[in-house]
């Protein structure tokens, strides 16, 4: 697994395999043992020395505390939804806002020519009993909306685009 962690301002590439007894950092091979102690503490052995890391997540974000040091960090996670999605397309160009499952749109917050933020609603759509927000992906102009309140939309359906 291969993931980007942010540790003091300063970005990090580090490749492990649970069950390993190596792993890399930046591309140098360290001798590592990891066992879970419970959710969140963590047993490492490294290159022959012991540490216990607690994983926490505070007010200020995630953190570990190693040694009685706490250390803030973030992690970028090739695999994971959001990341995908914030690599997808980065803020140049029009971007679609699309259904992300099938519902019946509810409300349409905004019309053509717009001004919008980043991550202000869009469209509410109901699916599954439940009322979903659908968000602007960067801060831009309402180009076009394709749906009215009433319609029913399939999951991908392109409900608005952002220019």
């Amino acid at each position: 697994m291969k993931l980007e962690i942010e540790i003091a301002g300063r970005v990090r590439v580090v490749d492990f395999t649970p069950g390993e007894t190596t792993t890399s950092v930046d591309g140098l091979v360290i001798p590592l043992e990891s066992r879970l102690l419970r959710p969140g503490v963590l047993s490492l052995l490294v290159d022959g020395r012991a540490w216990r890391v607690v994983l926490e997540e505070g007010a200020s974000g995630p953190a570990i505390l190693v040694a009685g040091e706490r250390i803030p960090y973030s992690v970028n996670d090739p695999r994971s939804l959001k990341t995908r999605r914030a690599h997808a397309a980065g803020e140049d160009g029009p971007r679609s806002i699309k259904a992300s499952m099938p519902g019946r749109v509810v409300r349409v917050l905004v019309k053509p020519g717009d001004a919008v933020e980043a991550h202000e609603g869009i469209v509410v759509i109901e699916a599954m009993k439940m009322q979903n927000e659908l968000k602007s992906p960067k801060q831009g102009k309402i180009a076009e909306i394709r749906v009215k309140p009433g319609d029913t939309v399939a999951a991908g359906d392109v409900l608005a685009i952002v220019e």
